[in-house]
């Protein structure tokens, strides 16, 4: 007897409905056959089968049984064929009715048949929706995630005898009713607020510039400075996803499997900072069938690669593509993969090896050798992609032991709220341009014009500070947010001025 069940594979981030076809042969010599490129977890998915059906009470058949998951050309992986394979054996066995040809199941199965959270159930749910069908069924805990995908009926499973009987209808599972968006709250306490950091007025109005614009930083100084601290406040001044944007995260992080179970939503801008050490599929993503790296795990929000330098000049050389294309490529033998990979990056550094090269207290003592050695592992056409670089100097001991508060993040939020609402706005049907950082040259052109007086300083700093061409659009998108923090539709000469003095590179020999 044949039966067919629908599951849905995860490719990428998108999902891709699949056809689970069981075919039991009583008469047919004692075997169990798994086709249609299945990975290790796949194959071993009959064993927790054959187990979770027995102790639910059912009885696991014998003569020849195939499981065939088709289109066979498309790799499968992970455990959440469990749940499908298990439903079409007791099928193709008449120990439970065929479910409707709407339905799709996913899940992984316990030796108990009880039913497991799996990764990815947001894009299966897109998947599912796109692909027409109606209804899901799901692991309990992934329910949540599942409903933020409006239109589609989630049904909570919490094990395989569950399922049997809400399929043969005596106990009917309600479909999951609550709303997941009205649990999810948007977090107000960050670690570090601008009214922890005393002094360091430039640099904290710099990280203004940057949020306010979507734009990438370099920051360099001495060890101690507080490079670190900066970038950890930057989160607390950067507006909220959007619901689109959140979706989009939390696309990423469920297929990582790293959506906390209390959040079926990320509403907070990411902020991912990993260390010097980490490889380039981590940073990137990759592996055998390509996961997304850090880059993509940033997506829509902040990637800090503190000491910069150790990364190496390879490892930052990769970076170059997603910081021009918002997205990473990866191509493997089974097939290439697009990731969206839209972040602001920050850097700090120090300015030599020793870490004290232009530091009023501290001597340095690395050779003009060294220096250009670890400064060089930063290559020009990198350092052409960043926006504003940025000298962090050592905070005066008046400041620190001032007891007079600095302005706390949510003032400087507020600010950079209004600055993006406007560049919104300007962009309302633009597709891909969404903040200044995301202009393209023609976009430039049409809407960071300047005054003549204007041209002739742009001028001067272009010929004698030597800018290449990028780096002089990316002036003009710098001026045109600072002009969008100052409510200005012209851009003048003093908004200029200020884009400028963010592109003079600090100690850089």
């Amino acid at each position: 007897m044949l039966s067919k069940i629908r599951t849905c594979a995860v490719v990428g981030l998108d999902g891709m409905v699949i056809d689970v076809e069981v075919d039991h042969n009583p008469r047919g010599m004692p075997s169990i056959a798994v086709v249609g490129l299945p990975d290790a977890a796949v194959r071993e998915a009959i064993h927790r089968v054959q187990s979770a059906v027995k102790n639910s009470g059912f009885k696991f058949p014998g003569g020849r049984l195939t499981f065939n998951l088709a289109p066979a050309d498309l790799r499968k992986e992970g455990p959440g064929y469990d749940l499908p394979m298990a439903i079409g054996t007791l099928a193709a066995t008449g120990q439970v009715q065929a479910p409707p040809e709407d339905s799709v199941f996913v899940g992984e199965l316990s030796l108990d048949g009880h039913v497991r959270h799996v990764n990815g159930i947001l894009p299966v749910s897109y998947g599912v929706k796109t692909a027409g069908y109606t209804t899901l069924f799901v692991p309990k805990e992934d329910a949540a995630e599942a409903a933020l995908i409006p239109g589609l009926k989630v049904i909570p499973v919490g094990s395989l005898r569950e399922l049997v009987d809400h399929l043969d209808g005596s106990h009917p599972i309600q479909p999951y009713s609550e709303n997941p968006l009205e649990a999810v709250r948007l977090n107000t306490n960050y670690p570090v607020d601008f009214s922890d950091i005393k002094g360091q007025e430039n640099a904290k109005r710099a990280l203004e510039v940057a949020a306010a614009g979507a734009h990438n930083v370099l920051m360099v100084g001495s060890p101690g400075v507080g490079k670190t601290m900066l970038a950890r406040a930057l989160p607390s001044i950067l507006p909220p996803l959007t619901l689109d944007e959140a979706l989009e995260v939390t696309r990423i992080y469920s297929v990582r499997g790293l959506l906390p179970y209390d959040m079926p939503l990320i509403r907070e801008r990411p902020f991912r900072a990993p260390h010097h050490t980490i490889s380039y599929a981590g940073l990137i993503g990759g592996g055998r069938w390509p996961k997304p790296g850090e880059v993509s795990l940033a997506h829509q929000g902040v990637l800090f690669l503190d000491e910069l330098p150790e990364f190496g000049n390879r490892m930052l050389e990769m970076l170059r593509q997603p910081l021009e294309d918002r997205v990473v490529t990866l191509s493997r033998a089974q097939g290439t993969l697009t990731f969206p990979a839209n972040f602001m990056l920050v850097g700090a550094m120090n300015p030599c090896p020793c870490g004290y090269y232009g530091d009023p207290t501290h001597q340095c003592t690395c050779s003009l050798s060294a220096i250009k050695r670890y400064q060089s592992r930063l290559s020009g056409p990198f350092l052409d992609r960043i926006d504003i670089y940025l000298h962090v100097p050592r905070v005066d001991y008046k400041k620190l032991s001032s007891e007079a508060s600095p302005e706390p993040s949510s003032e400087v939020r507020a600010r950079v709220i209004e600055a993006r609402e406007r560049q919104i706005a300007r962009f309302s049907g633009i597709p891909g341009v969404n903040a200044n950082s995301d202009m393209k040259p023609r976009h430039v052109q049409e809407f960071c014009r300047i005054k003549s007086d204007s041209q002739r300083l742009l001028e001067s700093a272009v010929r004698q500070l030597g800018f290449s061409a990028r780096a002089y659009h990316r002036i003009l998108k710098l001026a045109r947010t600072i002009a969008d923090l100052d409510g200005s539709d012209q851009i003048e000469t003093h908004h200029l001025a200020e884009a400028i003095q963010y592109r003079r590179k600090p100690f850089i020999i």
